[in-house]
Parts: structure tokens; sequence; C-alpha cells
């Protein structure tokens, strides 16, 4: 009954959410195809919780978004293969119907396949026995049942492939109390650190315990082999509290940072320009709250801390620091700018010697060392 009710009407964090799955396919092809064409010419995109093809007021799911942007594309009509799955037979019909008669569909040269089977052992021991090619697997469960590290790791080990999973943090924060659930919890965190989860949780508040549960999660999953994990927070519609996460993970830079710039554009607030990554509704309602913190200040301290007597591109400063901190690029340029302005770094080729306002990827930087310049 709940995941029925869930797909009635398209609330605006679903919107939310499919915008960033279906932003990241696209962005995720266009990188791999290439290379893809020299390998085995195909990509593939997995749903194992794909839902029906429309929500009850019409709009469509995120199948059908990822479907009508591959019929768009030359490449990926010849090379997309496309398996969606979910255990609700009546959404699984539902689906396959809405697949069908998108237009267009006959030119994809792999028809979709829709399943319905549970998400269980059988399909993460199938995962892991195949070499997949690259794969842009989405993990949507309503819950948490069929969500486990080994799933994730399955399609990670191969080259290519990046996950996207929803994270239902209300009932995983609950499920970590619950004895009846204890084997789903072990299968998400692991049986040790979900042990030590459970005791250091009971001194926590509220707002402690889900940046506790997040980090240990992102922490479980980068010892899979996860190089970079990614947390997109939402709040319920009052903004008082946090209703699940977006997670991302890649075992490469490059999609973490197009997941980066596309997260920070679907945030609902962005101060000094630095994104919160997060989708709360109480944003536009209570814009104050969101004005007393100075990120960019912080981030000027945290360079002169980091790359003391250091030089380095702007590009290898993004890269080394930015991994795990809500910064994008535009962010960094910018505090470099106002640092070279101020004579707090040395850059090369000066700003007389470039094009105005300018910080490109390839400008070297000379940070002091600490105590003097």
């Amino acid at each position: 009954m709940a995941t029925q009710s869930f797909f009635d009407e398209s609330q605006d964090q679903s919107d939310v959410k499919r915008a960033i799955v279906s932003k990241y396919f696209w962005a995720w092809a266009k990188v791999i195809i290439p290379t893809a064409k020299k390998r085995s010419n195909r990509i593939a995109y997995i749903d194992l919780f794909a839902g029906p093809g429309r929500y009850r007021d019409g709009t469509k799911s995120t199948p059908l978004l990822v479907l009508e942007k591959a019929i768009e594309d030359d490449d990926m009509q010849n090379m997309l293969v496309s398996i969606f799955n979910d255990k609700d037979e009546a959404h699984s019909r539902s689906l396959e119907k809405a697949l069908t008669s998108l237009p267009g569909i006959e030119n994809l040269k792999y028809k979709p396949e829709v399943h319905n089977e549970e998400v269980g052992e059988e399909i993460v021991m199938m995962f892991e026995s195949m070499k997949l090619v690259p794969t842009l697997f989405f993990v949507d469960p309503w819950g948490y049942k069929g969500l486990s590290l080994r799933l994730v790791n399955a399609v990670l080990k191969d080259w290519g492939s990046d996950c996207i999973f929803f994270f239902n943090y209300n009932r995983i924060n609950m499920g970590l109390s619950n004895p009846l659930v204890k084997e789903h919890m072990k299968a998400l965190f692991g049986v040790e650190r979900a042990n030590e989860l459970r005791q250091r949780l009971e001194l926590l508040e509220p707002s402690q315990r889900e940046l506790l549960i997040v980090e240990e999660l992102a922490q479980a999953i980068v010892e899979m082999g996860g190089k970079f994990v990614l947390p997109f927070r939402f709040k319920n519609d009052r903004g008082n509290r946090t209703s699940h996460h977006l997670i991302f993970v890649s075992k490469n830079f490059k999609g973490y940072e197009i997941m980066k710039e596309i997260m920070a554009k679907e945030s609902s607030c962005a101060n000094q320009g630095v994104p919160s990554f997060e989708y709360n509704p109480a944003d536009v309602r209570y814009p104050t709250l969101f004005n007393l913190a100075r990120p960019l200040e912080d981030l000027e301290e945290l360079l002169l801390e980091e790359f003391a007597g250091e030089s380095l591109t702007v590009r290898e400063v993004y890269r080394i620091h930015s991994v795990g901190k809500p910064y994008i690029i535009k962010n960094y340029k910018e505090v470099l700018r106002e640092m070279e302005r101020t004579g707090k770094i040395q850059v090369n080729p000066p700003q007389d010697k470039r094009p105005k306002h300018t910080m490109a990827d390839s400008v070297a930087i000379t940070f002091p060392y600490m105590g003097g310049a």
C-alpha cells in the first residue's frame, strides 16, 4: 500500500530525483560512449525497483525519461541495453505498456527488458558473476529490502559503471534499532559496522545520528571499492526533518565531478554560491536562515592550511580538495581570484597576463607556508 501511494502523484522531491538521475544518465553516456565503442559497443541502464511508467498524475517516471534521451541520440539508439525490474506485477506491467508506447522506441537496437523479480541474493550473485558493460545502475527501493553493499559493488566492479541509490533515512534510522530487520542492516553496513553503529547512536541527538549514519554508509561503500560517494539530502515538506538521501557512487573522479555539478544545480539553496546539496521546501520560505554562514571564507582558510608551501594548478587544487566537500569548481575559482587580489597566493600567469576575471584550470597557484607569505 505504501509503495502504491508513493506513485499516486508527482511530488517536488520526486521531480528533483528524476532530474538528477536523467541528467546524469545523459552526461555519463556522453563520456563513456567513445571508449565503449572500442570495446563491446554497448552501455547499459539498470533499474531494479523501476515502478510504473507514469505517476498517477501522468508525470513520466525515470525509466521513460532515460529512454526518451536514448531515442533522441544515434549512438545510444545502437548501444543502450536497458533492464527494468519491479517485484510488483502491476508496476512492471504498467511500465512495459508505457515503454512500448514511447514514440521511436522501435529505433532502439536492444529492446528494453522488463522483469518482475524479488531483489535478493540470486540477483546479487548473478551480477557478481557477470562482467558488465559500462552500466548506470539505479537502485530505488521503498525501504531497505534488497539494498546491500554487495549489490552496489556487484555493478561498480566493472569499468565505466556508476551507481545511484535511494537511501530511506527514516526507515534505516529506525531499522538500526529494530532486531527484526537486523539482517537487512548487516547487508547495508556490514556486520561490524552495523553493531558499532547501534552502540554509538544511543547517545546522539537526531541531527548527529543522521550525520553518523550517512558517514558510516559512505565509508562502508569506499571500503568496498567505491572511491567517490556523494549524498544529496531531501527534507520533508516543513523542512524540519530529513526524509531520504539520493547517494551517488563512482570509482572515477570525472563521474563525481559531473554529478556534483548536477546536484549543485538541483539544490534548493546556495549560500555565497556554495550549493546545499539538498532539496528543502523551507529554503524559499525562510531565506534568512541560509545567509548566516560564510562558506567561501571557510574555503579560503581550508586551502591555506591544506596546501601550505605547495604549488599546484587550479585543476589539481579542485581535484584534490573538493572530494567530500560542498564546493564546486566555480567556488574554488572565485576564492582563488580573491586570494590573488589580496596577495595571499602567488599566481602564474598573474591577472594582468590573463583575460580579466578569469582563472583557467591550468593556472599555477603557489600557497604560502603557514605563518608567512
